[in-house]
């Protein structure tokens, strides 16, 4: 009788030492993509808190160009109150889009082509833009692991007892899926 209650008490306090590090585990994947998202989320402010020096910049050069700078200018302020992680990939689609846009109307000054300030901030965004997909791939890696860990057995007993789910994939929308067209 008391080796079966020993065996018994040894079971369920396995079992805790199990759930304790199931726990954990989930934990660190959880604020493995939080942080990941933050990273994100770094990146995409100091892209939109460049856009506006950009804009005002070519403004100088293409005073007539008003609606591509309204257009940047909604784009940037959606982009900017996007919530999760697909809201802010299509915001940021429609912003590519429309910077996109910007930049062929700087192509059409030569002038503006040549200021040291445009170039430098083009240079700017070009590197956030780097940087920001570096970011995006690194919390899609986050998510993935999170996603497998919850997803996958015996955790998928617990995760959800536990209050973990599986988070949402960054996915590029808009103008971020078209093809980039090169001409020469």
């Amino acid at each position: 009788m008391m080796i079966g209650l020993i065996a018994v008490g040894a079971a369920v306090v396995l079992f805790l030492f199990y759930l304790v590090s199931l726990y954990n585990r989930l934990v660190k994947r959880r604020n493995q993509v939080d942080n990941a998202w933050g990273q994100i989320d770094v990146q995409l402010k100091r892209r939109y808190d460049l856009i506006p020096n950009l804009v005002e910049t070519v403004k100088g050069y293409a005073s007539h160009e008003r609606g591509i700078f309204e257009a940047v200018s909604q784009a940037r302020a959606r982009a900017v109150g996007a919530g999760g992680p697909q809201e802010a990939a299509e915001a940021d689609g429609v912003l590519t889009g429309t910077l996109r846009t910007l930049f062929a109307v700087a192509e059409a000054y030569p002038d503006l082509k040549a200021n040291q300030n445009f170039l430098a901030l083009q240079q700017e965004l070009a590197t956030t833009e780097d940087r920001a997909a570096y970011a995006r791939q690194y919390y899609n890696d986050a998510v993935l692991g999170l996603n497998n860990a919850v997803s996958t057995f015996p955790t998928v007993l617990f995760a959800a007892m536990l209050g973990f789910r599986s988070r949402e994939f960054f996915r590029a929308a808009g103008a971020e899926t078209a093809p980039v067209r090169v001409q020469f």
